[in-house]
């Protein structure tokens, strides 16, 4: 069997290999994995396959889909593709009211991934902010101390195994008057210090760097490419973060719609060593489907427009789609779920050519041998 292996091994292996690993949230499954994986396997990376809270949960958020359910489909990509350096990532464990009640159900939904497999996880209380802090440990106390907790549950829970452990600090694609709201350097250093203190020792740190999760749009309603990450900003955090002492890298989120050649001249390989791909191979399952499968496209794309252009007045029918379209998956899964073989050797192919340059692009080409040889 092909099983996930502990994220925080790959995290570690490459900790100083100048590599980001592509990290896939394939939240429409059929076709898309297994490119991934073929072009994993073909170029030799590790890869992470993710999907987050939102999207996959005890209800099956809106994808339809159980954290039970989403783990076996991609074991079954995996077994099928005949590729072993990989791990499954909950993404995204969001805790944003922070409330016992809150805290409670997270667990429940941490008992769950770890039941069905997952070997790496994200927790995000970075909502937690307190903006009537008096210093910044004050402001972070109690993303600190959720993020503490939740990660004690999963050590209690995981029966001693290892796991990848990425968290969270300033709420990625807020914004305040100014645009996008930016993590410090002096936050990141606090938040992970405050952590270590608890004995949690993250490999991964999630930060607020002017991305923005999904598709982006201009004020026409026209997808334009997302070039607002503060490359400069990240590698302060970076440079802060190894500066005292602390041993972990920076997770970039948000990266649909960034320019491949963007991320292979300017992305700081080293100091970002995740790179979170979701939407972009969503974008490519519904562009196949409007070759391939048309009647399914308009059916998702009236769908889409009926249930969120009153919730959208004044945006464009294409902002309205592009932005929303995610909510239909869960509505549509089971025809999604019957599409033809054609229809998926498509999708298959297409994956597998864009994940060849997204791994080009992230230097990750033979990080598989360095990760095989740390196990």
């Amino acid at each position: 069997m092909n099983e996930p292996i502990p994220g925080n091994v790959i995290f570690e292996s490459l900790r100083d290999k100048g590599a980001i690993v592509l990290a896939s949230n394939a939240r429409t499954t059929a076709g898309v994995v297994e490119g991934i994986f073929k072009a994993a396997k073909t170029l030799d990376s590790a890869v992470i396959i993710e999907i987050a809270r939102s999207e996959c949960n005890l209800d099956g958020g809106y994808t339809g889909m159980t954290p039970k359910v989403y783990a076996e489909e991609v074991r079954r990509a995996a077994e099928s593709v005949d590729f072993d350096v990989w791990s499954l990532h909950a993404d995204h464990v969001t805790v944003k009211k922070g409330t016992p009640e809150d805290v409670s159900e997270t667990r429940k939904l941490l008992d769950a991934q770890i039941a069905a497999g997952f070997t790496s996880f994200a927790i995000d209380a970075s909502h937690l902010f307190n903006l009537q802090g008096g210093n910044l440990r004050e402001e972070l106390a109690q993303n600190i101390d959720v993020t503490t907790e939740l990660t004690k549950h999963i050590e209690s829970r995981i029966s001693g195994r290892p796991f990848g452990l990425e968290v969270e600090v300033g709420e990625i694609g807020k914004k305040d008057e100014h645009g996008h709201v930016v993590t410090t350097p002096e936050e990141a250093v606090t938040f992970v210090k405050a952590l270590n203190e608890n004995s949690v020792y993250p490999q991964v740190l999630a930060i607020a760097n002017g991305s923005t999760h999904g598709n982006v749009y201009d004020e026409h309603g026209n997808m334009v490419e997302q070039v607002s990450i503060d490359i400069p900003r990240t590698r302060a955090v970076a440079k802060a973060l190894r500066e005292n002492g602390l041993d972990v890298r920076i997770a970039q989120h948000g990266i649909t719609g960034t320019p491949r050649e963007l991320i292979s001249e300017l992305f700081p390989k080293g100091d970002i060593i995740k790179g979170n791909v979701a939407t972009f191979w969503q974008n490519l399952v519904l562009d196949t489907y409007k070759i391939y499968q048309p009647e399914l496209y308009r059916d998702i794309h009236e769908w889409t427009l009926e249930t969120y252009r009153p919730k959208n007045p004044g945006k464009a029918d294409n902002e309205v789609f592009g932005k929303n379209v995610k909510y239909a998956i869960k509505q549509y899964k089971e025809r999604i779920d019957e599409v033809d073989e054609e229809t998926i050797a498509t999708i298959e192919a297409l994956s597998y050519g864009e994940a060849r340059t997204f791994i080009k692009a992230f230097g990750s080409k033979g990080t598989a041998s360095t990760v095989r040889r740390a196990l």
